[in-house]
This record gives C-alpha cells, structure tokens and sequence, in this order.
C-alpha cells in the first residue's frame, strides 16, 4: 500500500514562518510522499513563496505541488514555482511526475485547473470575448491534464489540482460561487484516464470525500477542511485491477 499524505491551502505569511514545518515532522514515518494541493501562499508574493520552500523543504519524502489562484495574485507565480524548485519541491501545471515509492511506481499529473461550473449549470464559450476566454482557459487546461495523466508510467495514478473536479467536495460552500470553485471538465479528464485517486484544495467550507461520475474518488484536502496538518490515503491496486483509496 501507498501512503500518500495530501494538504492543500496552506497560506503561509511571515506570522507563522516555521509553524507549519513543525507540524511535519515525522511525516516519513507516516507517508512516502506529500501532495499540496495550491495556494500555499497568501498573497503570492515571492516573500512568502520563499517561506513555503522552506517550510517544505527536506521533509524526508518527496513534495509534489500545484499552484492556486493566492500563489498567482501578485503575478510572480513563475517565480514562486522556480523557488520552490529549487528547494526540491517539484511543481505541476498541466505536467506529471513519477516517483518510485517502496518499488511502485506513483505518478502525479495536475495543475491549478480553473472554474466554470458543472454538468447542467455550468458556464460556455459563447457570447462575449471574455466568457470565451474565461471557459476556453479551462478546456485548455483540462486538455493538458487528461494528456498528462495519460502520458504516466506508473502503477498508480493521481490527479492534484487546486481546483475541484467535482461538485460533492463542494458541499457547504454558497452553491452560487460553485463555478469559481471548479469545473466538470477536470472530471471528465480523470475519467478518461484510469486515476485511481484525485486531490484538490480551494474550498475552505466545503467537504473531504466525492467521487466522479466514472468513480474516482475524490479528496478535498484544503486546510480547514482536513482540520490537520495533513490527511493520508492509503492506495492498492487489486488483482481485477481495479483502485482503492481508503482514508487511514
């Protein structure tokens, strides 16, 4: 079994340098490797993309991370994502990554994703420049993240956005602000690409577990949700070769 640790929506600043790093130790003892799932900063500025590294840096498992929409707000979330680099935190957007973890292969494709909605109330590309723009962002990305995830050579498949595929993570949020939470479009990636676990962050108010509608379990790990430093999620594939993913 896998061991994968999952957090997401960290925001960190300079009050609490250091806080979340001591909330990791021991975390090799508990998982073979941590995912976040974006907006690890709050404001993005490279100041606190700084104090993110090192928060995570040299852990004793291997980082995987996406960005979230806080980490881009100052416009320097290509630096953000060059520091992190550089402190050994491997950073996704629209990419995949392999690890080995006790002779299994993992692999983790993702990126931020972006919203639009979901399946019966979701927003199109019609109309103005901008609703255009607006949904055209998502499919772009969503396009990237089935290729990505289909390109894994790996034994498992993950799936780690900052946004929600889905809109049962979602409960407790205000339904109104669903499209900007997520979009079905990421769902229908992992669907057609035999993942065996999808991570998100995002909604604060909203809810742990879901499922797409191809069966996928989904995971909302953001912070307030999880209500620790991070949730672990056992994986095994079994012999019909069908995933599980169970909450330890």
């Amino acid at each position: 079994m896998i061991r994968v640790a999952a957090v997401g929506d960290l925001h960190v600043g300079p009050d609490i340098r250091g806080h979340y790093r001591e909330r990791l130790t021991g975390i090799a003892d508990r998982a073979d490797l941590l995912l976040v799932a974006g907006d690890l900063t709050r404001h993005g500025t490279i100041a606190e993309g700084h104090i993110a590294a090192e928060e995570l840096r040299g852990i004793g498992v291997p980082v995987i991370t996406v960005l979230g929409n806080h980490d881009y707000h100052s416009d320097v979330e290509l630096e953000i994502a060059q520091v992190l680099s550089a402190a050994g935190v491997t950073v996704l957007e629209g990419t995949g990554t392999v690890v080995q973890c006790n002779g299994t292969r993992v692999g983790v494709a993702g990126g931020k994703g972006f919203g639009g909605g979901f399946a019966g109330r979701s927003a199109s590309d019609f109309g103005e420049p901008e609703m255009k723009a607006f949904v055209g962002y998502t499919k772009t990305f969503a396009a990237r993240l089935r290729a990505s995830l289909m390109s894994l050579d790996a034994d498992v498949r993950i799936c780690l956005t900052h946004y929600s595929p889905v809109k049962d993570t979602l409960a407790g949020e205000p339904p109104e602000i669903y499209p900007f939470l997520g979009s079905y479009l990421l769902a229908e990636a992992i669907d057609q690409s035999d993942v065996d676990l999808a991570v998100h962050g995002h909604a604060h108010k909203g809810t742990e577990k879901g499922v797409t509608p191809g069966g996928v379990r989904v995971r909302n790990v953001a912070l307030p949700v999880i209500q620790q430093a991070y949730a672990v999620y056992g994986l095994v594939r079994e012999e019909a070769g069908e995933p599980a993913a169970e909450r330890r």
